[in-house]
Order: C-alpha cells, then sequence, then structure tokens
C-alpha cells in the first residue's frame, strides 16, 4: 500500500478509537455507604446482610458498605464491611475523636448510625448524648460536607440488670427528631429512622438487648426504605395477602404437617415464616421458612400442644397480617423427663455461634421450681460465653442449672431466658445435639 494511503489508514483507525473511548460512559463510582454503631450493628450485626441482599435485589447494586472492620459470618453472601464497635459510648467515640481516623480510611458518602445504646445503659442523659451526636456530625461533615445521615431512634432494650433502661431509651429517642432537625442543613442532610417502634424485647433479642433473627430482619426492613431513597430506588409498601386456611394434618408424636392457601403480592411473595410456641402461653418463635405453601414440623415432644401461626413475605420485606392460628397436640410417647429443652441458633459465622433462646418447656401437670439441661459440643468446640443459667463443663458435656428467675414453671411454661455462644474451628460447621431437661 503507498505510504500516505497506509498513514490515512492509521489515522482513521485511531481516530475511531478515540471517538469510541469518548462517547463510552465511565461507570459511576459506587456510593460508600458507613454502618456506624455498637454491637448491634457489628458482632455480627446480620441485620447488615439482610439489608444487602435487598438493595441487591431492588437493583440498587452500585453500592459499597464500608469500615475498617471486617465482615463476620451470618450465612450468605453481603459485602459485610462496618464501624460496629461492640460496647462503643457515642460520648466516648466524640471526646476520643475515634471516628475521624475511620473516615479518613473509608470516605463514606451515606452514614448509617445506630449508636446511644451503651450510654443509655451507663445512665448519660438524653443532652450528653445528643451533644455527642453533634460532635460526630461535625466530623462527618469535615470528612464530607456533602454527607448524608441516618440516625436511628435505638432499639428498646430491658436487659437483666438495668430495670430502668427501658423508660431511659423512650426519653433519648423522643429527644432526638428536635435535635435532626436543629442540626440538619440542605448540604447534609439528617434522617431520622424509627428503630424503636414494632420492636419487641422479648420475641425480637435473645438477651433483652441483641438483636435475634426476628428482630434483624425488623432492623433492616427500617434501614431499607430511608436507604433506597437517598440512593434513588423506588419502595414498595404493599404487604402481600394474609395467608388463610392454615391446617395441620400427618400429626405424630414427633411432628406435624401444615399447609395454607397461598398469598398474592403487587410484586411477588417470595416466602413464608412459620412461627410456633410450645402451649398455650409464651413466646412464639420462628421455626422455620418455605417457599410453597406448605412446612413440616419434626423434633416435637409427645404428648404436647403446640401452636402456630404464617405470614408472607415479599421480595421488599414486606410482611403480610398473621394468619388464623392453629392448634395440635402430638400423640402420646415416652416422655424423658418433666421439661423439654429446644435450642435456636441464633446466628452463626465461620469459628463460632450463638445458641438463644434455649426453650425450656415445663411438660408435666404439676410445677417445677428448677431444671438442668445437658448437651454435647462437637470436638474442637469450646463454651465462650452463658447467661441466664449457672453453666459447668466436663470434656464436652455441658450442664446448665436454672437460676433464681428462671426455674419456676407452670404446668406448659416456657422460658426462653438461657443461651449461650460457643467456638469452633473455622470451617467447622457442626452444632451441639443430645440436649435434655431434667428436674428434681
Amino acid at each position: 500500500m503507498p505510504r500516505k494511503t497506509a498513514l490515512f489508514a492509521l489515522l482513521a483507525t485511531l481516530l475511531g478509537t478515540i471517538t469510541f473511548v469518548i462517547s463510552s460512559p465511565a461507570q459511576a463510582a459506587p456510593v460508600r455507604i458507613m454502618p456506624l454503631g455498637d454491637s448491634i450493628t457489628g458482632s455480627p450485626g446480620c441485620w447488615r446482610a439482610l439489608l444487602w441482599n435487598r438493595l441487591q435485589t431492588s437493583g440498587l447494586t452500585n453500592i459499597d458498605f464500608v469500615g475498617t472492620l471486617p465482615p463476620q459470618g451470618c450465612g450468605v453472601t453481603y459485602d459485610g464491611d462496618n464501624e460496629g464497635h461492640g460496647g462503643i459510648l457515642a460520648t466516648n467515640m466524640a471526646n476520643q475523636n475515634q471516628l475521624p481516623p475511620w473516615l479518613a480510611a473509608t470516605h463514606p458518602d451515606i452514614v448509617m448510625m445506630h449508636l446511644g445504646t451503651n450510654d443509655v445503659w451507663s445512665n448519660l442523659s438524653p443532652a450528653t448524648i445528643l451533644a455527642a451526636f453533634s460532635t460526630l456530625v461535625d466530623q462527618m461533615r469535615a470528612s464530607n460536607p456533602s454527607m448524608k445521615i441516618l440516625v436511628a431512634q435505638i432499639l428498646p432494650m430491658n436487659p437483666s440488670n438495668c430495670a430502668e433502661c427501658g423508660q431511659r431509651v423512650v426519653a433519648f429517642n423522643n429527644a432526638i427528631p428536635a435535635w435532626a432537625a436543629g442540626k440538619s442543613t440542605a448540604a447534609s442532610p439528617i434522617t431520622v429512622v424509627d428503630q424503636w417502634t414494632g420492636f419487641n424485647t422479648a420475641t425480637d433479642t435473645g438477651d433483652g438487648v441483641h438483636p435475634n433473627d426476628a428482630g434483624n430482619q425488623k432492623i433492616s426492613n427500617r434501614w431499607y426504605p430511608a436507604l433506597s431513597g437517598l440512593l434513588g430506588g423506588t419502595t414498595d409498601t404493599t404487604a402481600p395477602t394474609t395467608p388463610t386456611g392454615l391446617t395441620t394434618s400427618n400429626v405424630t408424636s414427633t411432628g406435624a404437617s401444615l399447609s395454607w392457601t397461598a398469598s398474592t403480592d403487587n410484586v411477588g411473595v417470595t416466602g413464608y415464616e412459620i412461627w410456633c410456641r410450645t402451649g398455650s402461653s409464651g413466646s412464639f418463635l420462628l421455626v422455620g421458612t418455605s417457599t410453597t405453601p406448605s412446612f413440616t414440623r419434626t423434633g416435637l415432644t409427645a404428648g404436647t400442644l403446640y401452636e402456630c401461626y404464617v405470614i408472607a413475605r415479599d421480595a421488599a420485606g414486606n410482611s403480610s397480617a398473621q394468619s388464623t392460628h392453629v392448634t395440635f397436640t402430638t400423640s402420646g410417647g415416652t416422655s424423658t423427663g418433666a421439661c423439654t429443652a429446644v435450642a435456636t441458633v441464633q446466628s452463626q459465622w465461620q469459628t463460632g455461634y450463638v445458641i438463644q433462646p434455649m426453650t425450656i418447656t415445663n411438660t408435666s401437670t404439676s410445677t417445677i421450681t428448677s431444671w438442668t439441661v445437658t448437651f454435647t459440643l462437637p470436638a474442637g468446640h469450646a463454651l465462650t460465653g452463658s447467661w441466664n443459667a449457672t453453666v459447668t463443663t466436663s470434656g464436652q458435656t455441658v450442664t446448665a442449672k436454672s437460676v433464681g428467675h428462671n426455674g419456676t414453671l407452670a404446668p406448659g411454661a416456657s422460658t426462653t431466658s438461657f443461651g449461650y455462644q460457643a467456638s469452633r474451628p473455622s470451617g467447622n460447621t457442626s452444632l451441639p445435639s443430645g440436649y435434655t431437661c431434667t428436674t428434681p
């Protein structure tokens, strides 16, 4: 090819390449979101996993959860970076200038803040805590003048060693909206997110403070509308219809089948939660989920009354009302004692797990005044903590005895206050087995 022709061909090729590069829009940087708080946000803070995956499902995928703390296991894949520092006080965080280095390392665009639980527990006044909040907001805006800030009215709390904490939380939460309105700006708005309403310390926590699976779902549901609004998403607020026609069948001494008429939803039902309790009183516990309108319960106690209901959920996290309740009694069998112990896995990760609640039920016809639960830890597992029981270990055998406030149970009554935490070798997914309950 002549040299001039070859030169024109080369220029045309380069021009086409340049035109292509210029006309291709750059990918927008992900929105960086910092979950900031105490052990309710971390340790392991599995509401973050639920929220992350709901955002992904909703198409809000160009996001990055940020923080200097690594993720903890919640059984699902998610972006787990966070600033959930167990035991931290908002006042200490502000007074000791702990936040600026975290901001400098992560550069968030949005901060989701659930703080103040430990301050309330320490009997600090709302004014003192909110003064610390003001300092933290100033530090956020120094890092990013356009910072968007979500501030939670914190979860209710009812720890065993603080009868006054519940009312302190109410007083603190009542003061937050006025503080936020006075501190908010057009460039850096503060949005208050109500995490208090509808949260029940008896059914949504394992210890009166820290959320269980049901509590984590509620926390995620409360954060989602406010956060998705900042991200430009639309919010589905229509709940599925209530499941109807709940019935039982195939009742045996150890199990029963439940079925119901499927719910409908404007977008689509993603699954059902099955909630049951032993006897006709006490708290309902989430015993399982199903993507179809049926569920089989196993591992039940012979000759025992159970009560259950079902709710439906959609992809946006909306929940239906409870179905009508159904009761059934398992057929007779040989009882191993006057009480039963049923373990619920609250959370687990690669190197450990939390069992909470452990439901102890009096299955006899007379009141009991104490109980003893024994179980076996798998090889390599070790007990790292327990609460609301006197616990001893012998090898891998664990013995837990009731304490004064939870030993007396009327016939059919239950207590859910006992729980424990254990460590295990990384990658070992085994859980304890062989739970037995006896009375004197």
